[in-house]
């Protein structure tokens, strides 16, 4: 990450939410698909479907247990500022069904429609996604969670723990769907595809972003 001015404190939020803010509606859109949404919001989606909770209340607890995941993991070390992600997935959840509201009313009614809402999902997420990191604020539990294992597992890398957390969180939701549901919800070829084209797809948002970082001062940091 780079470092910012004070005076760019006000733009790094803004960016921030917004950012927070795209993620949730292409998630959204991803619901709406049916194709498989990506792996931190499988859990959530499977546990909205048994209980009758909303999705975004579901993703705020989910998140929650991330956070207490890391008090567990770091102990003495968790920096009780930290308890801020709570905040953060609170309005992550509260954007989610909002955005679910406002596209929970489309019905794909072919394949060529589900993969058309899913590009769309894919887009507004890989957009929110870079808005978000570049903001450099306040970290999300999932990857809160990746770096405390990171200091805690000697020898380990953010990219390797991020791969068996993701993995993770898919057999799991996948097991509770197949026990509860009696069948698979959440997961399809929609999972694999987000894991595999949000990375690709954030340098061209980099560079679509760029202009608008620039004049407020910032370099987008993940342009290829």
């Amino acid at each position: 990450m780079g470092s910012f001015k004070d005076k760019q404190l006000p733009q790094r939020w803004v960016l921030y939410v917004f950012g927070i803010f795209l993620i949730s509606l292409g998630a959204s859109f991803n619901v709406v698909a049916n194709l498989g949404v990506s792996a931190m919001q499988a859990p959530p989606l499977v546990l909205s479907i048994v209980t009758g909770l909303s999705m975004g209340t579901c993703l705020f607890l989910v998140l929650a247990l991330f956070v207490l995941f890391q008090i567990l993991v770091l102990r003495k070390k968790f920096q009780w500022i930290s308890l801020a992600q709570l905040v953060v997935s609170f309005l992550f959840g509260y954007f989610m069904d909002f955005s679910l509201f406002l596209v929970g009313s489309l019905t794909p009614s072919s394949y060529l429609q589900q993969l058309l809402l899913f590009g769309i999902g894919t887009i507004l997420s890989v957009n929110g996604l870079l808005l978000y990191v570049q903001a450099n604020l306040i970290t999300m539990p999932p990857e809160g969670l990746t770096i405390a294992l990171t200091k805690k597992i000697p020898n380990s890398k953010f990219h390797r723990i991020r791969i068996v957390q993701d993995s993770s969180l898919v057999v799991i939701a996948v097991v509770l769907s197949l026990f509860l549901l009696h069948g698979v919800y959440g997961v399809r070829e929609g999972t694999v595809l987000s894991a595999v084209l949000i990375g690709k797809l954030l340098p061209y948002a980099g560079r679509l972003w760029r202009p608008v970082l620039r004049r407020i001062g910032m370099e987008p940091e993940m342009v290829g």
